[in-house]
């Protein structure tokens, strides 16, 4: 397109806008924040041509906002919002203000367009800021729903808003409230438990994350200033429910089922203000949830009252029919008639602009909708400030990975980590383990790897390998900083029978686990330890008493090897701070986690949850050793 087109297109914009609303822009009432919010919302919808309502439904990845790519699309940015997809970064290793230069170059090209709208910028920060180096990661939720303490959870969302916001980014796609049904579920550790009850507690995440609702105020979108973030409950609905565990697959389920165990947390969440609801790559009983009307519109929204945005899942509409992007056309027009608001990511985003434009003007989709979508994603815009404070500053810098935020951190794990044994029998327990000793042995794959101890989500999508990811500290680490200094701390990864016989160890700590992984990549049907983590428990508990240290995003095969192993704890996927470990296997602090997730015996017994008929569990629900601190 010429330049002359730009300038043809623009006309005819603004031709448009004048024949819609006369008022001159620059005294136009939604530019003041002393009117009532609903004044400023149509009053700035009767200034935006149907091209401009669109793009505010249109959400690009961070790489795709750039001038040049926004001008061979638009001519213009009108867009309505920006996001970091799992480890899109400015540069690796990118500081707090390099962040904040990069959304604020973005936010100025979207405040100089016609109606200088604000971008609202989103990120996954599902165990903290997780995606930005040096930021605090906190335990996944797995670990979090153990302590059956929504007082933590709100702080740790506080806290998670302000690293968000040293980093010039408002909007974060969690919290997960699904409620996984199958380990074998790649997703497991985003959900915080197989029990509704608690996953329904854990909601108290979403005032941390965005501020306490006023008082007399519920079910309305919020968020309270500068210093906190929209949040996004997901997935909507049933996505821990699939069939075999299975990342995106098909949720067999009656109403009364779909009601009584997926749905609560949503009640939850819409009653505590939250801002979006992300929809599932799952279907229910066939339908896909992104073209599941009766659902998204007719419960959702008009059942619950959700007067927020109802967001797509990355790439999820392209994935109503099969193949990617297959009969394209239907899937703009199943999603948009369903009720969603906001597509995130598009394999085509001329082509969804166009879709959505041609179906509009040929009355396919009734303007009805689109002005509903609208009105939705402006909701929150002139909520949570944006119109007013648009452009970020630096002054959250220190926030980022705060000492203040990894000892909540630490307490996080302290409370996260469940003793499933402890010696033979309650008279000789081996935990707390005595700091001083001669010699001790450390060993097992994840015992000094700071991404095995992260999991996925961290970094990058998949997680990563390695101690050089960010800040952090290992659990062998941890153990050298508890013992006492005359203590020998001896690792070796994976140690043989013959060095474990010689040593003369006075006992040993086997870490071990799962590798990391995420979303359907993590997808297995028989959860078993990462080589050589098997083989390291024969080697070292055959031959001196062990604790063995469980890092994973879910219960995984443990029933083999348990009479060989003095002490188990379940520590999940603890995050950065790997002291929080340390604390409790010394006595420093008492286990005082429950389990959350039932702990199979064998995979054919899945899916096997609390109150199912056959429930013949290895560690049942609720389970946990308790001991007392030193």
């Amino acid at each position: 397109m010429g330049s002359s087109s730009y300038l043809l297109l623009g006309l005819l914009l603004l031709c448009c806008t004048v024949a819609a609303n006369k008022e001159p822009l620059e005294n136009a009432k939604y530019k003041d924040p002393k009117e009532p919010l609903g004044v400023r919302i149509k009053n700035l919808m009767s200034h935006m041509t149907l091209e401009e309502k669109i793009g505010q439904m249109v959400q690009v990845e961070r790489v795709n906002a750039t001038t040049e790519v926004m001008k061979k699309y638009f001519g213009i940015m009108f867009l309505g919002s920006v996001f970091s997809g799992g480890g899109s970064v400015p540069t690796p290793y990118a500081s707090p203000e390099a962040w904040v230069n990069m959304v604020n170059e973005i936010q100025k090209k979207a405040l100089s367009t016609r109606l200088g709208i604000p971008i609202i910028y989103g990120i996954d920060a599902v165990h903290g800021h997780n995606t930005v180096y040096n930021a605090t990661i906190f335990p996944h939720n797995i670990g979090l729903g153990v302590t059956r303490d929504p007082g933590l959870v709100k702080r740790i969302g506080e806290a998670t808003a302000l690293e968000v916001r040293a980093t010039g980014i408002q909007y974060v796609f969690a919290p997960c409230i699904a409620v996984c049904r199958d380990p074998r579920w790649g997703r497991c550790y985003e959900s915080y438990s197989e029990d509704h009850k608690i996953v329904q507690q854990m909601t108290e995440i979403i005032p941390g994350l965005q501020g306490d609702l006023p008082t007399g105020q519920k079910g309305v979108p919020y968020v309270a200033g500068k210093t906190k973030v929209a949040a996004c409950a997901k997935h909507f609905v049933g996505d821990g429910g699939t069939l075999r565990g299975m990342n995106a697959n098909n949720t067999v389920i009656n109403t009364n089922g779909l009601l009584g165990i997926h749905m609560p947390a949503y009640y939850d969440a819409v009653k505590k203000g939250v801002a979006t609801v992300m929809v599932s790559y799952s279907s229910i009983n066939g339908l896909k949830m992104h073209a599941n009307k009766k659902l998204i519109t007719d419960f959702l929204k008009n059942k619950l009252k959700f007067r927020g945005i109802v967001i797509s899942d990355y790439l999820g509409v392209d994935q109503i029919n099969t193949p990617l992007g297959a009969n394209y056309s239907h899937s703009v027009y199943a999603a948009i008639t369903a009720g969603l608001d906001m597509f995130m990511g598009s394999s085509n985003l001329t082509k969804l602009i166009d879709e959505l434009t041609s179906q509009v003007k040929r009355k396919l989709i009734p303007m009805s909708r689109i002005d509903d979508a609208v009105k939705r994603i402006l909701r929150v815009k002139f909520t949570m400030g944006l119109f007013e404070n648009p452009i970020a500053d630096h002054s959250l810098a220190n926030q980022l990975g705060s000492k203040e935020h990894r000892e909540l951190a630490r307490e996080a794990v302290r409370k996260s980590l469940v003793l499933l044994k402890n010696g033979e029998n309650a008279d000789k327990p081996l935990l707390p383990l005595p700091k001083k000793a001669n010699k001790i042995l450390v060993a097992g794959t994840h015992a000094d790897n700071l991404g095995y101890q992260c999991g996925g989500w961290t970094i990058t999508w998949q997680g990563l390998n390695g101690n050089n990811l960010t800040i952090g500290t290992t659990i062998l680490t941890a153990v050298k900083n508890t013992v006492d200094p005359k203590t020998q701390v001896i690792y070796n990864q994976n140690p043989d029978t013959n060095f474990v016989k010689s040593g003369d160890f006075d006992y040993s700590i086997v870490v071990i686990g799962e590798k990391p992984y995420a979303e359907g990549f993590g997808d297995s049907t028989n959860l078993t330890i990462s080589e050589p983590g098997t083989s390291t428990i024969e080697n070292v508990c055959a031959s001196v008493k062990c604790v063995v240290v469980v890092v994973s995003g879910r219960p995984v095969v443990m029933q083999p090897y348990i009479s060989n192993i003095d002490a188990l704890v379940a520590a999940w996927l603890p995050g950065t701070e790997g002291q929080g470990v340390a604390d409790v296997l010394f006595g420093d602090y008492g286990f005082t986690g429950k389990l959350a997730r039932t702990w199979f015996k064998t995979v054919d017994q899945l899916p096997m949850n609390v109150g199912d008929p056959h429930y013949d569990p290895l560690y049942p629900f609720g389970f946990g050793l308790i001991t007392n601190p030193n």
